[in-house]
């Protein structure tokens, strides 16, 4: 494998995505640095370095950045990623980081909830910091919605609010997608990428339980006020402009849980 000698900076490098968009920006033959919350000790590929960054604080952020041209920000919490973000974004033109790739949400400029005013923050400190970018905004990951059936799934009775929809898609196809742009031109807002089918969470659970065997019974609850309207809209969807994943949750399911099938 032919190394390029300009590393890719990925945040979010040793999640769930950039779990998968790593081996596949070095099977590319990029060398890629990593972000990472603590000191790492060296690997085995000496094409993958770990470099102790807070995001949050901006740390360490200016020696990781150096000689990087292209970054790609997966770096993803539950509070906090658009202040992150402007750190980084900062930095990065400091150094003259000629391209930016970042992934958002499906929802960030629609859904009326916190964490998605944080995504959209996040994505205008991308949008307006004078580095060539490119923007791919995904539908939530099937690993994410397993976690979330999971939890319910332990109630003796899974409340069901109504309305509630969700277009999973395989974060193995999402990386696909990011690495396909990371080493292509800046695009600007890319078309949203979602999985290949709607379900309502109560056929996500159901799908779940059956998978594992179990049964629970469900209860159907109403979603009030903005939220709900909004839910009920499938302001969280991209039925129309979305590129569509081919993995289904069903399939997923049946390698996660069920212990069968394979990805590919």
């Amino acid at each position: 494998m032919t190394t390029s000698t300009t590393p890719i900076l990925v945040t979010g490098g040793t999640g769930t995505l950039g779990g998968h968009v790593v081996p596949l920006l070095r099977a590319a033959g990029h060398e890629v640095r990593i972000l990472s919350r603590h000191s790492r000790a060296s690997v085995s590929d000496p094409g993958i370095e770990y470099v102790a960054v807070d995001l949050l604080t901006g740390a360490g952020i200016e020696p990781a950045l150096a000689g990087v041209d292209t970054v790609l920000h997966l770096a993803g919490a539950n509070k906090g990623d658009d202040r992150a973000t402007r750190n980084l974004v900062r930095a990065a033109k400091r150094a003259g980081v000629r391209h930016l790739v970042h992934i958002s949400v499906i929802g960030a400029d629609t859904m009326p909830l916190g964490w998605f005013r944080t995504q959209l923050a996040a994505e205008r400190e991308v949008t307006e910091s004078g580095i060539a970018w490119t923007m791919l905004r995904a539908a939530q990951f099937h690993d994410l919605v397993l976690t979330m059936v999971e939890k319910m799934a332990k109630l003796p009775v899974v409340p069901v609010p109504g309305g509630l929809r969700f277009q999973p898609v395989d974060s193995r196809e999402v990386a696909a997608r990011l690495v396909e742009l990371a080493l292509g031109d800046p695009a600007g807002l890319v078309p949203d990428l979602a999985g290949p089918t709607v379900y309502g969470l109560g056929d996500l659970v159901r799908g779940y339980l059956k998978a594992v065997g179990k049964r629970r019974p469900q209860l159907p609850l109403p979603m009030p006020g903005k939220t709900g309207r909004a839910y009920r809209a499938g302001d969280n969807l991209s039925l129309d402009s979305a590129d569509t994943g081919k993995r289904t949750w069903e399939q997923f399911l049946a390698e996660r849980v069920g212990g069968s099938g394979s990805w590919g």
